[in-house]
């Protein structure tokens, strides 16, 4: 059974983020469902710049994480994004990561399943949430949900584990998530089909 890629946009490893993805992995894995987090790290992010190469070659021009995920997105029933909330949205380098996934990758992340997970001190948590689900929902991914909004709340990763209630959202989140990828996996193999799009059309408003 395909595993899940957790995305953790935050620039610290360890943190917040960290501490509430880490609460759906081990919940995924009592559920049977094996993932893995994959932390984006410190280093910089290039932008999309619009360059078009990835329509011709299939890769992103900047030869980085953007590529090493691509290459093995195949692997994966589903995508759980996750950031810290920055001015009331997630933070400039996993956005930039997602631009460039979602623009070159389209294709193989129609299907899966996906969900965004963001961490605040206080607010802006639920404009940053809806932020990185546009990526989804524009991309024919299922977007799983939970109790409420994936959000957690704490200044610090001890603060984010007294905070029940957003654990608590985590874990929910995972138990769904697993049980989509395992009835997704029964409906293949008793032949169900999954859906067949029409090419898309793209309406533009100049006359």
């Amino acid at each position: 059974m395909k595993k899940i890629l957790m995305i953790n946009g935050s620039p610290n490893e360890k943190g917040c983020t960290f501490t509430a993805l880490d609460e759906i992995a081990t919940e995924l894995k009592k559920n049977g469902i094996e993932s893995e987090i994959l932390w984006l790290g410190k280093k910089p992010m290039s932008d999309c710049i619009a360059c078009y190469s990835c329509v011709k070659t299939g890769n992103c021009a900047f030869n980085d994480q953007v590529n090493e995920v691509s290459e093995k997105l195949d692997d994966y029933a589903g995508l759980i994004v996750g950031s810290p909330v920055y001015y009331g949205g997630p933070n400039g380098r996993l956005t930039s990561f997602l631009d460039r996934l979602f623009f070159t990758s389209s294709a193989k992340l129609q299907g899966k399943f996906a969900a965004s997970v963001v961490s605040c001190r206080r607010g802006g948590a639920t404009a940053a949430f809806e932020r990185l689900n546009q990526y989804f929902l524009m991309t024919n991914m299922h977007v799983v949900g939970s109790q409420y909004w994936n959000q957690v709340h704490g200044h610090s990763p001890e603060d984010v584990k007294k905070d029940e209630e957003g654990l608590q959202t985590m874990r929910t989140l995972a138990r769904n998530m697993a049980y989509l990828v395992k009835a997704t996996d029964c409906a293949e193999k008793n032949g169900i089909p999954v859906p067949q799009h029409e090419p898309i059309i793209r309406t533009n408003f100049i006359s």
